[in-house]
């Protein structure tokens, strides 16, 4: 359904709190981290330890670019 819709990710948890800060006035800026393919897109099976390893790979890259952001508040 996302993909018909443009959509190239769909992250698991952020539309929500978003919607619920919006809701209560608060302004929205979302940043996320995809870590591996979901279910049924990769021929091998989902890992835990993948996802953590892609994380730890991406944080210096994600630690820069937020530290870039919080200095233009």
């Amino acid at each position: 359904m996302a993909k018909t819709m443009g959509a190239h990710l769909v992250g698991m948890s952020t539309a929500l709190e978003a919607i619920a800060a919006r809701q209560s006035g608060l302004e929205v800026l979302g940043l996320a981290l995809s870590t591996n393919l979901a279910a049924g897109i990769s021929d091998s099976p989902l890992s835990h330890k993948e996802v953590l390893e892609a994380g730890q790979e991406a944080e210096p890259r994600i630690s820069a670019l937020l530290a870039q952001i919080v200095a233009k508040l």
